[in-house]
């Protein structure tokens, strides 16, 4: 209330009673309590008519923008939001990066797609290469085989044909 503990206010009870009497102190306690309340009428009255005054000259404003000022980051930030309000023209923009953020990534799907078919194509012409060395190896292989077992030459045993059996003309006696 005015600073004072329960102590205080309980010490004054009691000098109150001693000086006044049993008595009077009710009545006396009834007209403080008036005092006390008509004081704080008064006080919300005056800062009542102190604010309209203020608001009608302008001081209110002129208050709070000086008390922004005095706080910079408050002041900053407030100035950062207004200043980065989202208008019509921050709209179109943002529509504008979302449709070039759609063409982007289709664009790159696409090139995704045509390299994923051409590492395939390689990887497969990798592979017949593969089976074509292999299968070569294979037959060189075979060709020295059957060259160590008739005992000639590999190139000889493939290239040239096997000569023909003479015809029989009948007259041979068997």
């Amino acid at each position: 209330m005015f600073g004072l503990g329960w102590t205080e206010l309980l010490v004054i009870g009691i000098v109150a009673l001693i000086v006044v009497g049993p008595e009077d102190l009710p009545q006396m306690f009834r007209a403080v309590g008036r005092f006390t309340g008509k004081a704080r009428g008064m006080a919300r009255e005056f800062s009542r008519a102190m604010e309209d005054a203020a608001d009608q000259s302008g001081v209110r404003d002129i208050n709070k923008t000086i008390r922004a000022a005095a706080n910079p980051g408050k002041f900053g930030t407030d100035s950062l939001k207004h200043a980065a309000g989202l208008g019509p023209e921050t709209e179109r923009l943002s529509q504008e990066r979302l449709e070039a953020k759609r063409k982007i990534e289709k664009r790159a799907a696409e090139m995704a797609e045509e390299r994923m078919a051409r590492e395939a194509r390689e990887r497969e012409a990798a592979e017949q290469a593969a089976v074509e060395e292999a299968d070569d190896e294979a037959e060189a292989a075979l060709e020295a085989a059957m060259a160590e077992s008739a005992g000639a030459r590999p190139a000889e045993t493939l290239r040239t044909a096997p000569e023909p059996a003479p015809k029989s003309t009948g007259d041979e006696t068997r």
